[in-house]
């Protein structure tokens, strides 16, 4: 009798109903935020390479090394060598440069990484899917692939001004299945830190020569008076930040969430208090009947909660077409350069949003069911 009586509350109905959409689209759509730059970064290092910072820096972007430290680095032991005895590394720089979004005149950040020849050995994930690589000592550039979506001017023969100098845009790449490498943009180490003249660099990347190198990689730093240097897992360094920013942000989705929550369970309450106040009669009548107080508590919480879940789906399908698929950039700082990544709605933010719509469906209609049963009958039939 509830269930089919439903329209002809349209309007509290409707207040419960978008109330909890509203809840369950935004706290949707921050923590996909959450998940996608998680993901994102969770898959960008590897096992198998480390990376070098200043012993005072938890990042690429804090760090420093001069070149004879990188010098000592890269004869440590426990790297991979080439063939021709090389080490498999590749000392990095990293600069920051604003350019025009490709959907609009607005200005964006983006990483420029200087790094060595040898990256696409040292990073086998990297693909070039147009042009080449960058010629040594010429102001050239390699784009990934969500870069180039992201920008406008980061086409194949293009050119950019980074610095004070122009450099020619002459291939694309992509990076493991589009990890945080493939936002940014690609160049020689060297000619980056002559174009914008410095002189450190800010990490240093190495691949292992077995598994069980890491800790001769720690011993040896540790042991060399001369390092002031850590040494970390690739992968443990992302999976850190990836966890920092996530938990920031899932901060962030459940604040707002539990404010907007508040809001709507206020607006639940007084909804269903107005809609067992229009059905006193409907519940006198029934109670006279023969049905328990438990009948009717169970009666006004199952209303309440099928308002929820048509609140759940509404917030489900509007942040499903708003921001499924949407990509979305960081902007540099928390330690962490430049991240473009893809928000993606997936069956458990969905589990998220339907859950805590039962909540709030819960709490908006209990207090209202306990006033229904507690109705004295008698009074109800002659106030009516």
């Amino acid at each position: 009798m509830n269930l089919r009586s439903l329209p002809q509350r349209i309007a509290p109905s409707l207040v419960i109903v978008l109330g909890i959409g509203g809840v369950v689209g935004v706290l949707i759509a921050v923590l996909s935020l959450s998940r996608g730059l998680a993901n994102t970064l969770a898959t960008t290092g590897r096992e198998d390479r480390v990376i070098f910072l200043h012993a005072d820096a938890n990042s690429e972007v804090a760090s420093a090394l001069t070149r004879d430290v990188v010098l000592r680095i890269m004869d440590a032991p426990g790297i991979a060598r080439t063939t021709d005895g090389k080490p498999l590394a590749s000392a990095e720089m990293l600069a920051t440069v604003n350019l025009p979004r490709r959907e609009g005149r607005s200005l964006a950040s983006l990483t420029v990484r200087g790094v060595a020849p040898e990256v696409l050995a040292l990073r086998p994930e990297m693909k070039i899917v147009a042009g080449r690589l960058p010629t040594r000592g010429l102001n050239e550039l390699l784009a990934g692939r969500a870069a180039q979506m992201r920008f406008g001017t980061l086409d194949v023969g293009q050119r950019v001004k980074l610095g004070s100098t122009q450099w020619t845009v002459v291939g694309t790449f992509t990076s493991g299945g589009g990890d945080a490498h493939e936002a940014e943009l690609l160049a020689d180490a060297d000619t980056l830190l002559s174009s914008y003249r410095r002189t450190t660099l800010n990490s240093v990347i190495a691949k292992m020569a077995n598994a069980d190198a890491f800790q001769t990689l720690q011993k040896a730093v540790e042991d060399d008076p001369a390092l002031a240097v850590t040494v970390t897992r690739e992968s443990s360094y992302y999976r850190q930040h990836s966890q920092v920013f996530s938990r920031f942000l899932a901060l962030i989705a459940n604040l707002i969430g539990s404010i907007m929550a508040v809001g709507a369970i206020f607006a639940a309450l007084n909804s269903m208090y107005s809609v067992v106040s229009a059905r006193t009669l409907e519940i006198a009548t029934l109670r006279a009947i023969g049905f328990g107080a438990g009948a009717v508590v169970v009666s006004v919480i199952l209303e309440s909660l099928v308002l929820a879940l048509l609140g759940a789906a509404v917030g489900v399908l509007l942040a499903w077409l708003f921001f499924d698929g949407n990509t979305v950039s960081t902007v540099g700082g928390g330690g962490i350069n430049n991240v473009i990544f893809h928000l993606r709605i997936g069956g458990g933010l969905i589990v998220v949003g339907v859950v805590w719509a039962c909540v709030v469906g819960l709490i908006g209609g209990l207090l209202p069911a306990i006033r229904a049963a507690r109705l004295p009958v008698a009074t109800a039939l002659r106030a009516v």
